[in-house]
C-alpha cells in the first residue's frame, strides 16, 4: 500500500518538502502520495503579503507578519537555493539585499518550475491531529474554508511546516490599558506610512525592532525610541533613533523607563517576538519551545523524539533560512523513503543532548553562525542535496554582522559574491536609504545612476 504524507503549510518549509519529493520523483524514485494543506489562498507563507490584520476573510487569525517596504536584512547569497540560483531565476545578477516582492518571486519561481502546486489544497486549515498508535497512522482533521466543510484524512507521516512567526508574544505593562496612543504588535505592522511625523516607541531589541525602527526612520518618522529588556543592540544610531532601558509603566501618552527617563509617544509597537503555537496538536505531540537554534525533543532538529513519524520543519531560530529548510526536507524525505534509518530512542536522545550542550556554551553571533553551519552540514551530508560551500556561507554571515555594526543604515548597499555561481552581486542602482519603492518593477529597472559611480561610492564606505 502506498504511504501517504500530510504536510501542514505551504510556506518556504512546506514547499521545500514538496520540492524534495519532486526531486526524487524526477530522478526515477517512487514517492508516497502527498497532500499539503495551506491555510492561505496562495503559497509562500510569510512571504505572501496581505494587507489584512487580526482576522482574515474567513474569520481565521491572519498568518502573515510581512509588511510593505521590507527589504532582506541579510545577504541573499546566504539563503540561495543550492539547486536554483538567483541568476537562473532573474536571468542576470541582482544586488545582495532585495525587497520582499523580489524574494517572493524567487521562492515562487523554483516551485513553479518543479510543478508541485497540484499537491496543495489551499484555503484549508488544520483543526486537529490524532495519532493511532496501533495502526501507526495520523488522523488529520482539516476545514475547507471556502466550502465550509470539515473532513479527516489519514497519513503515515505528518510534516508540520506552519512556521513560528505568526502568533505574537504580547507583554503587559502597567498603565497600558489607559495609554492614549496606538498599541500594536509587529505582527500587525503593515508599513511605515502611518507613522510619518510621529514619535514611535518600539519595545524589543531584536530583528523586528531593528528593521521596523530603521524603516520608520527612513520613511519620515519624527523619532524612534527602542526600549530593550536586557541589553541594547548598540548600533551607531543616527539622530532620531535612540535606545533606552525597559518600560516600567505608562501614564496617558507618556512612557516611563527604568533609567528614570520618560517620553511622549504617538504609538507603541511591540517587537517582542512570537510563540511556537500549534493548537491543532495534542499535548504529547506539541513542540513547546522558545526561539532557539536547537529546540529540545527534535532529533536532527526535525523528528519528534517520542514519535518520529511526526516531522517539524523550520522551527529553529535562524541565520540560515531557505537552504536550511531544504536540508531538513531532504533529510526527512530520505527517512520516509527508507534511505536513512533512524536510530533507537536512546541514541536519538543522546544526539539531541549533544547538540543542546554545545548550544548552551555558545558566546556571541560567530558561535551561533558556526553552530548552525555545522547543523546544516550534518543534515546535508547523507543526502543528495546539491553541494554548496557552507563555510563560505558562514563567512558571509560573519561579514554581514560586521558590516551592520559599522553602519546599520548602509549595510544593505554592500554586494556579496554568490556561493553557488561565484559571481559578485552588482551594486543596486539606488541607495537603500533613498529607495522608497519596493516594487519588483522598480528594483529590476535600469535607473539613471551609473553602476560605476554607485560601486565606487559603496567601495569607499566598505574601505572606511
Amino acid at each position: 500500500m502506498t504511504q501517504r504524507i500530510g504536510i501542514i503549510g505551504a510556506g518556504p518549509s512546506g514547499l521545500a518538502q514538496l520540492r524534495a519529493f519532486e526531486s526524487a520523483r524526477r530522478k526515477g524514485s517512487a514517492i508516497p502520495e502527498i497532500v499539503c494543506f495551506e491555510k492561505q489562498s496562495d503559497w509562500g507563507g510569510m512571504w505572501n503579503f496581505t494587507w489584512r490584520t487580526g482576522l482574515d476573510e474567513f474569520g481565521e487569525p491572519v498568518h502573515g507578519s510581512m509588511y510593505r517596504y521590507l527589504w532582506s536584512n541579510g545577504p541573499k547569497e546566504c539563503l540561495e537555493f543550492a539547486d536554483y540560483s538567483f541568476d537562473e531565476h532573474f536571468g542576470r545578477p541582482i544586488s545582495s539585499y532585495p525587497p520582499r516582492p523580489v524574494l517572493f518571486d524567487y521562492i515562487e519561481g523554483r516551485v513553479k518550475k518543479s510543478g508541485v502546486r497540484d499537491y496543495i489544497r489551499f484555503n484549508t486549515v488544520a483543526r486537529w491531529v490524532q495519532y493511532d498508535d496501533a495502526a501507526k497512522k495520523f488522523h488529520l482533521t482539516v476545514e475547507d474554508l471556502v466550502n465550509q466543510r470539515t473532513y479527516t484524512e489519514t497519513f503515515d507521516y505528518l510534516v508540520v511546516a506552519s512556521g513560528h512567526f505568526s502568533t505574537p508574544n504580547m507583554p503587559q505593562f502597567e498603565g497600558l490599558d489607559s495609554y492614549t496612543g496606538q498599541v500594536l504588535h509587529a505582527h500587525d505592522f503593515r508599513g511605515a506610512d502611518p507613522y510619518v511625523g510621529k514619535n514611535l516607541l518600539l519595545i524589543g531589541s531584536s530583528y523586528s525592532a531593528e528593521d521596523i525602527g530603521v524603516q520608520c526612520y527612513k520613511h519620515g518618522a519624527r523619532s524612534v525610541t527602542i526600549s530593550y529588556r536586557s541589553k541594547p543592540m548598540g548600533f551607531a544610531w543616527p539622530d532620531g533613533i535612540r535606545e533606552v532601558p525597559l518600560v516600567t509603566h505608562f501614564r496617558g501618552d507618556r512612557a516611563y523607563f527604568k533609567d528614570g527617563t520618560s517620553g511622549r509617544f504617538d504609538a507603541v509597537i511591540m517587537c517582542t517576538g512570537y510563540q511556537h503555537k500549534f493548537p491543532f496538536l495534542p499535548d504529547e505531540l506539541r513542540l513547546k519551545t522558545s526561539n532557539v537554534l536547537y529546540p529540545d525533543n527534535l532529533y536532527k532538529g526535525v523528528f519528534w523524539h517520542s514519535q518520529p513519524r511526526l516531522i517539524y520543519l523550520g522551527m529553529q531560530d535562524q541565520y540560515f533560512t531557505f537552504n536550511m529548510f531544504d536540508a531538513q526536507a531532504w533529510y526527512a524525505r530520505d527517512v520516509i523513503l527508507g534511505r536513512i534509518r533512524l536510530p533507537d530512542a536512546d541514541t536519538m536522545r543522546a544526539d539531541i543532548d549533544k547538540w543542546r550542550e554545545r548550544h548552551a556554551q555558545m558566546n556571541g553571533s560567530d558561535d551561533e553562525i558556526d553552530f548552525q553551519t555545522d547543523y546544516v552540514r550534518d543534515l546535508v551530508a547523507p543526502t543528495d542535496y546539491p553541494e554548496f560551500d557552507l563555510d563560505k556561507v558562514a563567512q558571509l554571515f560573519k561579514q554581514w554582522q560586521a558590516d551592520k555594526q559599522k553602519d546599520v543604515l548602509t549595510y544593505r548597499d554592500i554586494p556579496y559574491p554568490s556561493v553557488k555561481t561565484g559571481k559578485m552581486a552588482p551594486v543596486h542602482h539606488t541607495r537603500w536609504l533613498d529607495e522608497k519603492d519596493d516594487s519588483i518593477e522598480t528594483y529590476l529597472s535600469q535607473k539613471a545612476t551609473s553602476a560605476r559611480s554607485r560601486t565606487e561610492e559603496v567601495s569607499q564606505k566598505v574601505e572606511h
